[in-house]
């Protein structure tokens, strides 16, 4: 029979419900007995004793609340009982770690099949990018989306335009009866891309980004724009890139091609940069389209071959995150990170407000005391930002979070952290800063679904895993973005945005390690290009670069 609870940390006071427990049922657990005066449910907790006012509540062996009034020893914590509370951090308050590298001899000489790049890195994708430098471009750049996807292959199915054509005809009959009664079907191939008929075998695809920034903001954010937009463009996934500018923008093209080369002296790729105040818009859009085509068959000739593990560069991401998160697909892409680090890959934690209550850990495992000291600050500064605000990191939790059992930010977060698995720290990277070091590092982003992996794929990841226990179709432009449920019921319910479950683990059914074990193997297939994820189906090309300053 599954477990019904779990206890996560020896040193924990609460016990999380893995199925629905009803009222005044007695649970036995490790030698002690609980009845609960209050139904349970699954994903939620119970504490395993007596709590006066202003008690501490800990899971994952930290701080995670404190009761705003007592609570009973079998009694679930709520927003009612239990506000936000977390360790205090240092590098003062600096512990000895220890750690014992996962057996990687099956992974070995395993290979994926990738693009190479002349820097030495490897691609999961062959991408063509299109980019504007500023918001005044947008319009240019989805002209040139439609053109291009359209008569090249890349377009999404009509699937909602040929519905609306049908109730159109339906409504011009004056058959309203029809319409009211008419059951639509999904049809077959919906959430598959149309790749017959692709002149171009080799390109997986061209993507075409917008924004709302480049000017009118700070300089500063016009800088962070900058750096990331060519971290996009140094992205192994990416083989080539148009820019469009305005050029009379913050942003200007000199900026962007100086800052190309400073992240990445060996850059070659193609660039072809525009300028709309040169002369026309006809003039701009006729030159870009017949360079960018121009482009597209040089690319073309490049094709993938064998790369190793350690070529892969991997985001942990979560969101629509739930009370199994930190149970299940959190700590499986946890294991799977420490297996990539002990081949010499590369995986990127990112969100920084989903860490808090987790930071003296991270500080512990980050060897060198600059390093450690360099979270501290971006950890520090971004709190500091959020209270100015009038916010702050308790605030995180959003009302789904709270509904499937993530009570405060600090419980959150300390399952949060189960992505980033065991091993040392090896860097940590501010916004935008490219991903360079083998192993693990943290980097400074929101929580923000969209910004966070946009902002992972900005410092080079060629893979995103994304933990979810509610269900969300994020996608990213160049990287592809894998969906893992935390429970088997999601897979079920929502099989078009779900790639991989690790529902098996709360079932009982597998291990943690094997689970990530059975990801890695799929995550092979993905970056060979043999499947693709469900955002990559639904053309789901999410991206929101992060702005922090103010309108000007």
């Amino acid at each position: 029979m599954p477990a019904q609870v779990l206890k996560v940390h020896p040193d924990d006071n609460v016990i999380v419900a893995l199925r629905n427990l009803p009222a005044q049922s007695t649970i036995a657990f490790e030698g002690q007995s609980y009845t609960l005066p209050i139904g349970v449910d699954a994903k939620h907790k119970f504490v395993t004793e007596d709590l006066p006012t202003g008690g501490v509540v800990r899971m994952y062996g930290v701080t995670v609340g404190k009761a705003t009034q007592p609570i009973r020893r079998g009694e679930p914590i709520t927003t009612f009982n239990l506000k936000h509370e977390s360790d205090q951090y240092g590098l003062d308050k600096r512990r000895p770690y220890t750690y014992a590298a996962p057996d990687v001899t099956k992974w070995q000489n395993r290979t994926f099949m990738g693009y190479h790049r002349a820097d030495g890195r490897v691609g999961t994708r062959n991408y063509w990018l299109v980019v504007p430098l500023v918001f005044c471009e947008n319009r240019n750049i989805l002209i040139l989306k439609d053109a291009f996807e359209r008569e090249l292959g890349y377009a999404q199915p009509d699937t909602y335009r040929d519905q609306v054509r049908e109730l159109l005809s339906l409504y011009q009959h004056g058959d309203l009866e029809a319409i009211n009664s008419l059951q639509s079907s999904l049809p077959n191939g919906h959430a598959t891309q149309h790749q017959a008929n692709r002149p171009f075998k080799n390109v997986d695809g061209i993507k075409f980004l917008t924004h709302e920034m480049g000017c009118g903001g700070t300089r500063q954010d016009s800088a962070y724009l900058c750096s990331l937009l060519a971290g996009m463009i140094n992205n192994p996934n990416v083989a080539g890139a148009t820019v469009l500018s305005l050029g009379c923008q913050h942003l200007q093209t000199g900026m962007l091609e100086e800052e190309v080369r400073r992240q990445n002296p060996a850059f070659d790729k193609p660039l072809l940069l525009f300028e709309q105040q040169e002369g026309t818009e006809f003039a701009l859009m006729a030159q870009a389209v017949k360079e960018t085509f121009l482009g597209l068959t040089q690319i073309n000739k490049i094709e993938r071959k064998p790369a190793p593990l350690s070529q892969l560069c991997v985001g942990l991401k979560c969101g629509g995150s739930d009370g199994f998160s930190g149970l299940s697909a959190n700590p499986a892409i946890g294991h799977l990170s420490d297996v990539l680090g002990a081949l010499g890959g590369k995986t990127v934690l990112a969100e920084f407000p989903e860490l808090c209550g987790a930071e003296q850990d991270l500080i512990d495992r980050t060897a060198d005391d600059a390093k450690a000291g360099k979270f501290i600050r971006l950890m520090q500064t971004y709190s500091a930002q959020a209270e100015a605000a009038g916010s702050g990191f308790d605030m995180n939790p959003s009302p789904g979070n709270i509904k499937d059992g993530l009570i405060t930010d600090a419980i959150k977060s300390a399952g949060a952290a189960k992505k980033g698995g065991n091993a040392p720290v090896a860097d940590v990277l501010d916004y935008a800063e490219p991903a360079v070091a083998p192993g693990l590092s943290l980097l400074c982003t929101p929580g923000n679904d969209v910004e966070a992996t946009t902002g992972m794929a900005g410092s080079g990841t060629n893979l995103i895993l994304f933990t979810t226990g509610l269900g969300t179709p994020t996608g990213n432009p160049i990287c592809p973005v894998v969906k893992i449920s935390t429970n088997t019921a999601l897979k079920n319910r929502m099989p078009d945005v779900i790639d991989f479950d690790s529902g098996p683990i709360i079932d009982g059914e597998q291990t943690i390690p094997e689970n990530g074990d059975l990801l890695l193997e799929w995550l092979i297939q993905l970056a060979s290009g043999e499947v693709t994820t469900k955002a990559e189906q639904l053309g789901q090309d999410d991206f929101i670069p992060w702005k922090r300053g103010v309108s000007l």
